[in-house]
């Protein structure tokens, strides 16, 4: 089969290389699956880069969520041939990939009311969102929630979800194409941080209490701007550094202004409460059945393109998700 493999660290279009491998098989409890859809993530640039904090033996193949069709199980999987799946399969052998292997306990089955591509960007995204905004952050109804990179693959499923929980939703976005993409998404105001005041409008829009959730996937001057505009007894949210500048938050003004800081890591919550996991992807399906919620699947990019499309997630100049779609003929991407 074909798969891409990171040789060497480095950037992803110069380390990813697609190799011809052998197609892999299915262990005891196990699944092989043909990919569907691989969801592009910034953690793959992260993996090829080096800079993540799982640094799976080079080579590897990167790609840590897909939807899959079961085409073979291994002795206990008890899933049946044909079904289609939401899987994260283990490095060093990921979605980027014509076939992939994953245990079976860990599958999720594909939402019905989402394509194959809709599906490869629900589950990391939208749990992420899930999980922050409702386990960490306790947001509430009637509550003013701030996304920064609102268009962007994370902030929008966090657009949605907050939307959804009846938050009044301020989106910070770089430029008027992706504030066009955050106001099509539900944003209440959008706020443009290139041309944009974010702390000024934050604090006009809201009379001058500030946001009580800030969902962060940015870091650097976006959680410093952050801290400006939270309000009393506020919760800033810290789900990723896309910025690559990691904040050192001043714990003294934190203190002062009576707002608190939560990290996220959502990935632990599969070792310390799956069952949570099972029941919000539970949710998260009826969710996208009632139409609530709907992954912004912006490009479907064929197999040979995948190196290219990880790196513009790296280089932060796309908007919602990009796909790649191994079923897709090269010059059919859309």
């Amino acid at each position: 089969m074909k798969a891409w493999r990171v040789h060497e660290n480095g950037e992803p279009r110069e380390v990813m290389r697609l190799d011809e491998v052998p197609d892999p098989a299915a262990g005891p409890g196990q699944l092989l699956l043909r990919v569907r859809a691989a969801n592009v993530n910034f953690p793959d640039a992260l993996l090829c880069r080096g800079h993540y904090q799982v640094r799976p033996p080079l080579p590897f193949t990167p790609g840590v969520e897909i939807c899959g069709e079961v085409v073979a199980a291994g002795e206990g999987a008890g899933i049946g041939i044909g079904v289609r799946v939401l899987a994260q399969p283990p490095l060093p052998g990921g979605g980027f990939a014509e076939y992939a292997v994953a245990d079976a306990a860990a599958v999720r089955p594909a939402p019905e009311a989402l394509d194959d591509a809709e599906a490869a960007a629900l589950h990391i995204g939208y749990q992420t969102g899930w999980f922050g905004l409702h386990r960490r952050a306790r947001l509430q109804a009637g509550e003013t929630l701030l996304v920064h990179a609102a268009a962007g693959g994370v902030g929008s499923a966090a657009v949605q979800l907050g939307k959804a929980a009846g938050a009044t939703v301020i989106g910070v976005v770089g430029g008027e194409d992706k504030a066009r993409t955050a106001r099509e998404l539900g944003c209440d105001l959008v706020v443009d941080r290139r041309s944009e005041d974010i702390v000024a409008a934050v604090k006009e829009a809201t009379g001058g209490r500030g946001a009580d959730v800030v969902y962060d996937p940015v870091g650097g001057d976006a959680y410093t701007k952050s801290a400006k505009c939270v309000a009393f007894e506020g919760r800033i949210l810290v789900v990723g550094f896309a910025s690559g500048a990691i904040p050192s938050p001043a714990l003294n003004h934190a203190l002062v202004k009576n707002y608190a800081i939560l990290g996220l890591h959502w990935g632990l919550y599969n070792t310390h409460d799956p069952a949570a996991v099972r029941a919000c992807h539970e949710e998260l399906t009826e969710f996208a059945a009632q139409g609530v919620i709907k992954p912004l699947v912006s490009e479907r990019a064929p197999l040979d393109g995948a190196a290219d499309a990880v790196q513009r997630v790296a280089d932060g100049t796309t908007t919602g998700r990009v796909v790649v779609t191994p079923g897709l003929r090269k010059g059919a991407a859309r």
